[in-house]
């Protein structure tokens, strides 16, 4: 019998407990609010007491005649017994005090908790004991310009028992508690005597043991049993359902497509992380969740075709599909929608831009390059059908013509060199073995190259490379990094400049150098461009010179290839700054 009735016992043990804890916490709140209302009412009682004073001692101009025995006759017509009036300026000097004859004698109060208080809140009260009179009192100060009034009561056991709370209400509430026990006893009676009763037939139907109750004999039975049988069938059926959806949002959450599946009304019902993201970025809102997808202006495409589809009706054997492209702040996305037959459909969004970056640099490069080519053939062309043509042509002419073309060879080979390690740089990726590179030495081999280029140009070169600093990487790259940045200092700088290498910073990982020269600098409109392959800011001079418009380029793809970054700037002074960071050893 106990056991049968452990559910009614906790059951009642329960609702108990909670009618316990919602009574207690009435009783403190309703006794606490009854405490505040009596200290309320009697700081209000206070309160007015001292605005009394404050106009009896504002009319009278009591602190310009400095009579403050004034005050005793308005404290005779107080009707409150045991009160307590004080005065005290703002430095904490007793003016007037009621209850103390020879008040100039007192000593000062700006320490007083209730003076304290006043000072910060307005008003401040305390309990506590007069050091000048020896009693207890109930003190109230008020702050007003220049001064404090304290009203104080003497804290008998009237005033004790003013301010302790009824509890009248406390017997009201016990009685209601009594009713509501004897209420919840009958109700978790009658209700645990059916949950047990019920409990005892699942675990007999679980434990296939026969189960003998005052339920119907046969209706309830076989009911009880079906449902069981469809509970456990429900259950594996669930169990088999999450398995495969775990799966399958796995496999989804890894894929790099964002992927979205909505219900006919386009209401979402899976999403993955990628979706949102991708979702993000080209709307260029983070606060767009996947439930405002329809109201992105880029995906209005997928809204309209989603609608042409639902007023048309059937599904046909060919699922309808749209795909379509987007760019959004220079990336490139996929956006693909499909239709299924219960007019549920999905959404795709794939990010393309490596891919569509790459075709349109290809393209690019291509017809660069056959720019590029194009003037040293037709040259090389010509010099050739002319000597070819001309077999009088004099000795001299013909050694110039052989000379130019001798040149346009070489403008040939650096193009073609040039294009090769930025092939070399692109297909090397992270594969290339790292080496121990002395950037002190890499700059002495850069000068030995660049030294008669730099004497005709009558240009000097500062180091400022300790011999320590070695960075870790390809010493052909490095070595292309720094030769590059000289040429273009030699090509474009101007005669008599001054180009300066320096290690600015370093840190765990980097060394950060400053490769600046003192020359004509670079237009302002010209400086963000200046990394794009075959880009010259002056296609002729740059041609002249002998550029091929690919060197800061490679600067750029062997920086970025050792994980370092890269900027150009001018400088205050005038000329072009380059920093760049490299991988310490």
């Amino acid at each position: 019998m106990l056991s049968r009735n452990k559910f009614r016992n906790n059951l009642l043990f329960f609702y108990t407990a909670i009618f316990v804890v919602v009574a207690i916490l009435i009783i403190t709140y309703q006794y606490n609010r009854e405490k505040e209302y009596r200290i309320s009412t009697l700081n209000d009682e206070l309160y007015n007491i001292t605005r009394i004073v404050d106009n009896y001692f504002l009319i009278n101009n009591i602190s310009e005649s400095n009579n403050y025995r004034l005050l005793d006759s308005l404290y005779r017509l107080l009707p409150q017994e045991n009160l307590r009036i004080s005065i005290i300026d703002s430095t904490g000097r007793v003016l007037y005090d009621s209850s103390v004859q020879e008040y100039e004698n007192m000593e000062n109060h700006i320490r007083r908790p209730e003076i304290i208080e006043s000072a910060i809140s307005g008003y401040g009260t305390a309990v506590r004991k007069s050091g000048t009179t020896g009693q207890r009192y109930y003190y109230y100060a008020k702050s007003f310009p220049g001064y404090y009034i304290r009203a104080a009561l003497v804290y008998d056991i009237n005033v004790s028992n003013f301010m302790r709370a009824n509890l009248r209400f406390l017997f009201m509430l016990l009685l209601f508690f009594l009713i509501v026990g004897v209420v919840l006893f009958i109700v978790t009676n009658k209700f645990g005597e059916s949950v047990t009763r019920l409990k005892d037939f699942a675990i007999s139907v679980t434990h296939n043991e026969p189960y003998r109750t005052d339920f119907p004999r046969n209706e309830l039975g076989i009911i009880g049993s079906e449902i069981l049988d469809i509970y456990n069938d429900l259950l594996a059926a669930k169990n088999e359902l999450a398995i495969e959806k775990e799966k399958l949002s796995n496999h989804l959450n890894a894929l790099n497509e964002g992927i979205a599946f909505f219900s006919p009304d386009k209401k979402i019902n899976f999403n993955n992380d990628h979706f949102i993201q991708l979702m993000n970025m080209i709307s260029g809102d983070l606060r767009i969740f996947s439930s405002s997808f329809f109201d992105i202006p880029e995906f209005s495409e997928i809204r309209d075709f989603i609608d042409r589809h639902s007023e048309t009706g059937t599904i046909g054997r060919e699922i309808p599909m749209t795909e379509y492209q987007i760019s959004k702040d220079g990336r490139f996305f996929r956006v693909q929608c499909v239709i299924f037959n219960d007019s549920s459909f999905e959404v795709i969004l794939s990010d393309v831009t490596k891919m569509s970056k790459n075709k349109l640099i290809k393209q690019q490069m291509t017809s660069n390059i056959a720019h590029e080519l194009k003037t040293p053939v037709s040259s090389i062309k010509g010099y050739i059908e002319t000597l070819l043509n001309d077999n009088e042509i004099d000795p001299k002419k013909k050694k110039y013509f052989l000379e130019k073309a001798l040149a346009q060879t070489d403008r040939l080979t650096g193009l073609i060199n040039d294009i090769s390690v930025l092939n070399k740089i692109e297909e090397a990726g992270a594969s290339f073995l790292p080496e121990k590179v002395k950037i002190r030495k890499v700059v002495k081999e850069v000068m030995d190259n660049f030294i008669s280029a730099i004497e005709s140009r009558q240009m000097s070169v500062e180091i400022d490379v300790d011999e320590k600093v070695a960075v870790k990487g390809n010493k052909s790259l490095i070595l292309s990094v720094f030769q590059n940045l000289m040429e273009n200092s030699i090509n474009y700088a101007g005669d008599g400049t001054t180009v300066r290498i320096l290690v600015y910073n370093e840190d765990k990982k980097f060394y950060h150098f400053s490769f600046s020269d003192n020359g004509v600098g670079i237009p302002q409109e010209h400086i963000g461009r200046v990394f794009e392959r075959f880009y010259r800011v002056d296609s002729g001079r740059s041609r002249k010179s002998g550029g091929t418009g690919l060197g800061l380029a490679i600067v750029k793809n062997a920086v970025m290839l050792h994980r370092g970054e890269i900027l150009v700037r001018n400088k205050t002074g005038g000329g072009t700054e380059f920093l760049f960071s490299l991988p310490r050893y």
